[in-house]
């Protein structure tokens, strides 16, 4: 995949189904991620694997509402939903020549603290 619409499409596909191996595919060896509400950084592929598959507990669900891109960059509009709550997100992607997301800045709907016990995952900033 080199259309970043598609590789977008994917990455969310696999987090809804918590498959890690299939989202890893997705992702370059040297991603970076950001939280701004949170200063939270993750850099690295094993890294961010283990930041969602870790550091997101419970039974939430995501709902691609629009995914809007062009070449190497995407943007997308999700709903997340957890324990009845439902919550926007807005995602900025950033591919590698290899068709891989390189960079991914992720805005939640306000600035909030990090969950506690994922510390251990994530460079504060």
């Amino acid at each position: 995949m080199d259309d970043a619409r598609e590789v977008v499409a994917a990455y969310w596909a696999a987090a809804e189904a918590r498959d890690w191996d299939g989202f890893a595919g997705l992702v370059a060896e040297q991603v970076v991620y950001e939280a701004p509400q949170t200063r939270e950084r993750v850099r690295g592929r094993a890294a961010y694997i283990r930041f969602n598959a870790e550091g997101f507990p419970g039974d939430w669900h995501l709902e691609v509402e629009r995914i809007a891109g062009q070449g190497r960059h995407a943007a997308s509009w999700i709903q997340m939903t957890d324990a009845g709550q439902r919550y926007p997100g807005l995602c900025f992607f950033d591919l590698d020549e290899d068709g891989r997301i390189a960079r991914i800045t992720d805005f939640w709907p306000e600035p909030y603290e990090p969950p506690a016990g994922r510390s251990h995952l994530v460079e504060r900033y």
